[in-house]
């Protein structure tokens, strides 16, 4: 079965109407990337319960990317960055190429600070989807339509 993908699009500013596929990570990395978070979070002194522990991505959800606040830079900027490794560049329809690698830096993609934290929220959201779906009390929000490869 393939990785689940949803499309964000940009509402406002610079960067209003682009396009942006989002493709779920492998249950491996997105497992890796969540335990390394969560131990990022609890070596900088942020008490994180047992329960949130066992959830993968669905456990950073519930402390939140706001914990990670609390991580010093050095630590928490590799895992943003793999964040938007699941980021293309999609072109509109009826445009030649599909979608490409995000172009990052001072001439990247995205020019909006706004767009890209928009992006992360929307990342968290497809990786948890199977989580959410099966606790009917939690709702995502957010501007990105959700489909499957």
């Amino acid at each position: 079965m393939a990785r689940k993908t949803t499309t964000f699009i940009a509402t406002d500013g610079r960067d209003k109407g682009k396009r942006f596929l989002i493709t779920e990570m492998s249950a491996y990395h997105s497992e890796e990337w969540a335990a390394r978070a969560l131990f990022a979070v609890m070596h900088s002194g942020v008490d994180v319960p047992d329960e949130v522990l066992s959830a993968g991505f669905a456990g950073v959800a519930a402390i939140g990317i706001k914990a990670l606040t609390k991580v010093p830079f050095e630590l928490v900027k590799p895992l943003f960055d793999e964040m938007m490794s699941c980021v293309q560049f999609e072109f509109a329809a009826g445009q030649q190429g599909g979608a490409r690698a995000l172009i990052e830096g001072d001439n990247g993609d995205i020019e909006e600070v706004a767009t890209r934290l928009k992006l992360r929220k929307a990342i968290l959201e497809l990786h948890m989807e199977s989580f959410i779906a099966a606790d009917p009390s939690r709702q995502a929000s957010g501007s990105a339509s959700q489909s499957t490869a």
